[in-house]
């Protein structure tokens, strides 16, 4: 393992409650953080074309935007629906220059029990924005979700899974590892080799025991019983090289501290814990 990771990236859902997407840029600049990945609802608010200008002069790498996928419905109308709007989410990427657009893939449809056909659609799904993609320079990131999202936000839980797609699927499809969704995986080094040079984000946080809310509980790195830099180590064997990106979702802790406080301690944790 190198001696200290990667650059840091703020994924701005660190700081949800605090701060708009104006506030997560300026603030990168200045705790000397040089990567940002955004959100598509504060990007929104913010404007693309503002955004992208205000990224650029500053200087930020976009590691990611969050997110596109989600790609399961009821219904063929619905599914469509889904499609056009991740090409939305493509045309953003590529305007930001983002590394990668992040899929969380979506769970089953509403009173569904067919795992498989909901697996099936995101599959179907990244199959039909995959030349579009391509066409726009934008790297599709596969990130498999912890299983206690298998319903409801990803069908697709571990880097094995995800990994078995990129082969279906082909060029222009890789995967985000996320430490906090596949730590507990008895399979995660061998599939991290596997995966080699497909991973194309490194997201960080920690694991809470207890954990009190399964969504917003994450903890911050060095909190928690995630091995951080074993999983980094196994990343960059692979020759990933690139941003660890701080992803923490903390209704009840980190989204109530001043955000230039959250921003210090992620800066100290990079550089003691990951």
């Amino acid at each position: 393992m190198s001696s200290k990771p990667g650059p840091l990236s703020l994924n701005t859902i660190t700081v949800r409650d605090q701060w708009s997407l104006k506030e997560c840029i300026e603030g990168c600049a200045r705790h000397g953080i040089t990567g940002i990945s955004p959100w598509r609802d504060k990007l929104a608010d913010y404007g693309v074309q503002q955004a992208a200008k205000h990224i650029r002069d500053t200087g930020l790498t976009v590691t990611g935007l969050c997110r596109g996928g989600m790609f399961p419905a009821a219904d063929a109308a619905g599914r469509q629906a889904n499609i056009a709007e991740n090409k939305r989410a493509i045309d953003e990427a590529a305007a930001l220059n983002a590394q990668c657009l992040v899929l969380v893939v979506g769970g089953m449809p509403a009173g569904s029990k067919d795992m498989a056909g909901a697996q099936a659609q995101v599959r179907d799904g990244i199959a039909a924005i995959r030349e579009y993609a391509l066409a726009a320079k934008v790297p599709l990131a596969i990130e498999p979700l912890h299983p206690m999202f298998a319903a409801d936000r990803a069908c697709i839980n571990t880097l094995g899974h995800a990994l078995d797609l990129c082969d279906e699927l082909g060029d222009g499809v890789g995967v985000a590892v996320d430490v906090y969704h596949v730590w507990w995986d008895p399979q995660l080094s061998q599939q991290i080799k596997r995966a080699g040079k497909r991973i194309l984000a490194f997201h960080v946080c920690d694991w809470l025991v207890p954990t009190t809310d399964l969504l917003l509980d994450r903890g911050m790195m060095g909190d928690g019983v995630i091995d951080i830099p074993g999983i980094r180590a196994q990343v960059e064997a692979q020759g990933y090289a690139g941003y660890c990106e701080v992803e923490i979702m903390s209704a009840n802790n980190w989204w109530k501290k001043p955000a230039d406080e959250v921003l210090r301690t992620c800066v100290e944790r990079h550089a003691t814990v990951v």
